[in-house]
């Protein structure tokens, strides 16, 4: 039986890419850098705020001084503009009604910084009591390190590894529940390719939120 559903954020739950690649375009137009289009970023997000201005800046200029520049200009934009056009996918909401109705416990493990993560669960869904929310934090290793899924895992007392699943839509986030040893779920409507989850041989991989509560209601 499954006792706790963890999600990451970016790609799984909220479609936030349009927004996270207009703050960072505004990052990289400040520091006198090329732009890229939108779609570019699927393959940038999802490691932490630094490795993503990492990966946007041209070889050249990728050096902590310049990463330190982009995080100055990218936070405050993205604070004012994170949710211009961030959106839960189609079905999530339904999902999270049908976990919380089952009696599933939900909690959030993002890379995103702290400060957003929790500003984006409170709008969107604010309604659903999260065990936890989390993301980067100073101090705490990113995913794939387990930490974070662990620490969730903690939060929702009496819970073991394999009563939870772990849901997200990236490499990394396969990688993380391998590491964390829980029931591991690639959803393929996020950033990254079905190819690239399946090379981790995920629990599931879901083509609809509705497959993650069929999953999860066999377990």
């Amino acid at each position: 039986m499954i006792k706790l559903a963890i999600f990451d954020l970016d790609g799984t739950l909220l479609d936030t890419l349009e927004d996270i690649a207009a703050a960072c375009n505004h990052a990289l137009q400040a520091c006198g850098c090329p732009t890229h289009d939108p779609d570019k970023y699927r393959g940038f997000v999802g490691r932490g705020i630094m490795n993503l201005f990492r990966s946007a800046l041209p070889e050249e200029k990728r050096n902590e001084d310049m990463v330190l520049r982009m995080k100055e200009a990218f936070v405050p934009y993205y604070n004012e503009h994170k949710d211009d056009r961030t959106r839960p996918y189609p079905g999530i909401i339904n999902l999270l009604d049908s976990l919380t109705a089952g009696g599933v416990n939900l909690a959030i493990a993002s890379n995103k910084y702290q400060e957003a993560t929790m500003e984006l669960v409170r709008r969107h869904f604010g309604k659903y009591s999260f065990v936890s929310i989390l993301g980067q934090r100073e101090g705490h290793p990113i995913k794939p390190d387990p930490g974070i899924v662990i620490e969730a895992i903690s939060a929702c007392e009496g819970t073991k590894p394999e009563e939870t699943v772990y849901c997200g839509d990236s490499d990394v986030d396969m990688q993380t529940g391998m590491n964390a040893g829980v029931n591991t779920i690639g959803v393929t409507w996020g950033f990254r390719t079905r190819d690239e989850l399946a090379t981790y041989s995920p629990h599931l991989l879901a083509d609809s939120p509705k497959e993650i509560c069929n999953f999860i209601a066999s377990l």
